[in-house]
């Protein structure tokens, strides 16, 4: 196996003070020849009191040799540092480096080294320090600075990653690496639009940069611009026609716009220069299935089954395919056969307990999915489906456990703080949940998922004011939210107030979601607080035959028809609200009670 070795180069502020440091050895060669032969003669002589001037000037010389002698140790340490990292030895590196910072503390250099050091031996953390200090020392130092971005990425910062990555480009924006980073934590933050940006500077530096015209593809797929998409993919493809992701999502693209007989000429173009690839072999059997040519489904399943044996890694494909095709006991039957062979195969287990989960047999999903272990690809997901399972099961506390593992192991996902303070929210204990998402939104503040139930969670906690300053927090990061437009607009008719903006907010959720029965309520409810009944029946008949058994619209289709003296319809539908399990039980009551008084008066 081939040593890893880890490059540290000599610091130019050391080299500048080496002639020095022989210059100084020199001299005090002479100095000590000089105190041999003239000491003896003079030590009868008296010496005269010095002067403050003399005192001065000695304690400066004193000085300057100490500081001197520092920087000879902080060179020393150095050299023995380069030396024991060039032979694999990185604690011992660790140590000799430790100690030439000790003794050269304002050496943005040796902080940049030491940085690199540990960011090598993925000490993130510890390494974040020293990438700190170095800038602190050298504001404006490229590589410190660049360190410093890479490892605020390697620490789940990203915000801070792209606070440094832009001071880079400013003082260098022909930096074509830095551009491509920058453009990476854009897309994953959600920021497409100003990663494109990004993508398009680089391509006008370098028109034929192929993973930027990739990237441009991916976001366009992403933002569902399958034109702009499928001319990106076809510039990367163009400059090498044998770029597997290129090809793998071009594929996907024309399966996501139901043109199949090309999606299939793509996976099969992929699989001529990958045969290996059973994702995109996978997706070609889907494809035939969707285009009804279930006879080129067949043929390729053939292919699978002829060219390996039962339980082989390549039936994973198959497993895979029987899974999305709803056929689950064919695909517990392959992936069970690769297992048994294969214990460490995650992914094959990982579906095992998928088809396990789909087909209702839980238990045995939640021991397939106890099977992966941590530190491997499917754990995270696997812990997320487990405490899923258990949240149905109504076991709180395992639940709980579940998504703390999976924290503890990958803290920077803001989806496991979500998902544990829904349990939370599962359990009524609200504050517990608002602690939770508040964790999450400080590994990412613009995270709309959490925002959004931190939100909701305010509203259950009686907090209405709260609960719509966090929607609008939603709507400044997504302006076309249209269950937020809808939450805010339904809490302003809730509380009879700002009807007008409400309706606004409504109508505009209604025009993204326009077969939404729960965003139809609202604009029923606004119209009833506005006293509008007939429109407001209208709008809430329709909302109940769209949502079906949702108690709140039921009762608020018996205020209406209450309004209009239809009474005998108005019970009706409280008692259905009733039988829904209505959260305010005692209000539908008094409401039932109320009308069957009247119905006797009037009788």
């Amino acid at each position: 196996m081939e040593k890893k070795t880890i490059e540290l180069n000599y610091p130019s502020e050391i080299l500048t003070h080496r002639a020095e440091y022989q210059e100084l050895a020199s001299f005090a060669i002479l100095f000590i020849f000089f105190l041999l032969i003239f000491l003896p003669a003079c030590s009868s002589l008296k010496s005269p009191a010095p002067t403050k001037e003399a005192v001065l000037v000695e304690k400066t010389a004193i000085s300057n040799e100490y500081a001197r002698d520092n920087l000879q140790k902080a060179y020393n340490d150095f050299t023995l540092a380069s030396l024991a990292i060039v032979k694999g030895n990185y604690r011992e590196g660790q140590t000799y480096l430790k100690s030439a910072i000790e003794n050269d503390p304002k050496s943005a250099f040796l902080n940049i080294k030491m940085a690199i050091l540990l960011k090598n031996l993925k000490k993130y953390g510890d390494a974040l320090g020293y990438a700190k200090k170095a800038v602190s020392l050298s504001p404006k130092d490229p590589d410190a600075v660049t360190v410093l971005a890479d490892l605020y990425v390697l620490n789940g910062n990203d915000d801070q990653a792209v606070e440094q990555y832009r001071k880079i480009l400013q003082e260098d924006p022909e930096n074509q690496r830095i551009r491509l980073l920058l453009a990476t934590i854009l897309v994953r933050k959600g920021l497409l639009t100003e990663a494109l940006d990004s993508l398009n500077v680089l391509l006008e530096q370098n028109p034929k940069l192929v993973i930027a015209h990739y990237y441009k593809g991916r976001i366009y797929l992403e933002l569902s611009r399958f034109k702009e998409a499928e001319k990106s993919f076809d510039a990367a493809l163009e400059l090498n026609r044998t770029l597997e992701p290129a090809l793998f999502d071009k594929g996907t693209l024309y399966l996501m716009t139901n043109q199949y007989k090309k999606a299939a000429g793509t996976y099969k173009s992929l699989l001529n220069f990958y045969p290996d690839n059973h994702q995109a072999r996978e997706r070609l059997i889907e494809t035939y299935f969707k285009m009804g040519n279930d006879e080129e489904a067949a043929k390729e399943i053939k292919d699978i089954k002829k060219q390996s044996n039962p339980g082989a890694p390549e039936r994973q494909t198959l497993g895979l395919i029987y899974l999305r095709q709803g056929k689950l006991d064919e695909s517990i039957e392959e992936l069970k056969l690769i297992v048994s062979a294969w214990p460490n195969d995650n992914k094959s287990r990982f579906y095992l307990a998928t088809a396990y989960e789909e087909k209702g047999d839980l238990d045995k999903a939640l021991i397939e999915f106890s099977k992966i272990k941590p530190k491997t690809d499917y754990f995270v997901e696997a812990r997320i489906h487990m405490a899923h399972i258990f949240n149905l099961q109504e076991k709180y506390d395992e639940a709980i456990k579940t998504l703390e593992d999976a924290i503890a192991f990958s803290e920077r996902k803001a989806e496991l703080y979500l998902m544990l303070a829904s349990v939370y929210e599962g359990m009524e204990n609200y504050d517990k949940a608002v602690s939770i998402i508040k964790e999450g939104l400080k590994i990412d503040s613009q995270n709309v998922g959490l925002l959004f139930r931190q939100a909701i969670l305010l509203d259950k906690m009686g907090d209405k004011e709260g609960c719509i300053r966090k929607m609008y927090e939603v709507l400044e990061l997504e302006p076309d939210n249209a269950d937020a437009l809808n939450y805010i607009g339904y809490t302003y008719a809730e509380q009879g107030t700002k009807l007008d903006k409400a309706m606004q907010m409504v109508q505009k959720a209604l025009k993204l979601k326009p077969e939404s029965g729960y965003i139809i309520d609202s604009l029923g409810w606004i119209y009833f607080q506005k006293g509008d009944y007939d429109k407001a029946l209208k709008h809430l008949q329709k909302a109940v035959k769209l949502t079906g058994d949702d108690p709140t619209i039921s009762e608020h289709l018996g205020d209406v028809y209450a309004k209009k003296k239809k009474y005998g319809k108005a019970l009706k539908s409280y008692e259905k609200a009733l039988s829904l399990k209505h959260p305010d039980e005692n209000r539908l009551k008094n409401k039932i009670k109320a009308l069957n008084l009247h119905l006797k008066k009037t009788n």
